[in-house]
């Protein structure tokens, strides 16, 4: 296979760019100055394209590359991919679902954990001398709290396993209401943030959930609601996020993703009811190279005319 041409869109993972440079013939579009001169040259070579959740394949890409027959996405997320166009080509779609489903449930608890306990604020009290001074002040209780879950799906569902070992009463909303769940569902969002403590964004993100979170559902959440985004940033409309943690409309925040990577904004930097992360929701070793091997194994599978692991075109 190695005469196969693969554009890896962006760099994301060292033992995904090594195996691929192993087995075909790899273009690392980062690293090309002239990228419509280079598109050109070498349209009819690349019959594979290789992104993630921050750069995938859109509608010019898909356009200038007429023997591309498969898109992998070293991800779950697909909002990166114009998944009509590639219907429309007959090129083939790939994502790497489940792998990940734990670390990012993982996560989601930690943040809970992190913004109620104040766990970066102590950490800090405790650099910087502070205990010397006197006792950290009291924080808020994690266990029994209810949770409220956007979408849920296999992440969604692990969130919520996991909360119910802290005793958490769950409830959630999705398109439709689940047959296989005790879990309450509520038929909006608003509904959702009216009766939980802590909401949780977890679903995908289409134009129908971008900026779910808006002004109306965060003042539902209200003042001593916690919200933690372990989805897209896209989901929140992070101005109004971030105007009702200055003003104290909502009562804290964990957010793993935002909406204009890598940027963060700056009015949170200084606020303690905060966790900010830099999106590593599947940021472990173990998770990563498993989502490389699925990358692979998709590609292998298509190039040698076998079923695709997790085909989703």
């Amino acid at each position: 296979m190695e005469s196969i041409g693969v554009l890896m869109i962006c760099p994301m993972n060292s033992y995904l760019e090594q195996e691929l440079d192993k087995r075909f013939k790899l273009f690392r579009y980062w690293n090309i100055p002239q990228t419509q001169q280079f598109l050109k040259e070498n349209s009819n070579s690349i019959r594979a394209v290789v992104g993630n959740s921050m750069a995938g394949a859109d509608a010019q890409l898909i356009e200038s590359l007429p023997k591309l027959e498969i898109v992998s996405s070293f991800s779950v997320g697909l909002d990166k991919i114009d998944l009509n166009k590639c219907k429309e080509k007959g090129i083939r779609v790939t994502n790497t679902p489940d792998v990940l489903t734990e670390d990012v449930a993982d996560l989601a608890i930690g943040l809970m954990l992190a913004v109620l306990r104040r766990l970066c604020e102590c950490d800090r009290y405790v650099r910087k001398g502070l205990w010397k001074t006197g006792d950290f002040k009291l924080t808020t209780k994690f266990t029994g709290k209810s949770v409220g879950i956007i979408g849920l799906g296999r992440i969604g569902t692990a969130i919520a396993k996991r909360a119910e070992a802290f005793d958490c009463p769950i409830s959630y909303y999705s398109r439709s209401e689940k047959a296989d769940t005790n879990y309450k569902y509520y038929p909006s969002v608003i509904d959702l943030a009216s009766n939980c403590q802590i909401l949780v964004v977890a679903c995908s993100l289409t134009p129908e959930t971008r900026h779910i979170i808006n002004r109306e559902v965060i003042d539902a959440l209200g003042p001593k609601g916690v919200l933690i985004n372990i989805g897209r940033g896209p989901h929140v409309d992070e101005a109004e996020l971030v105007s009702a943690l200055v003003e104290g409309r909502l009562g804290g925040a964990g957010l793993d993703v935002f909406e204009n990577e890598p940027e963060a904004p700056e009015e949170l930097f200084g606020l303690d009811n905060v966790v900010l992360l830099p999106h590593v929701g599947s940021g472990t070793i173990e998770t990563r190279t498993a989502m490389a091997d699925l990358v692979l194994g998709n590609l292998e599978a298509h190039f040698l005319n076998k079923p695709l692991l997790t085909p989703v075109v």
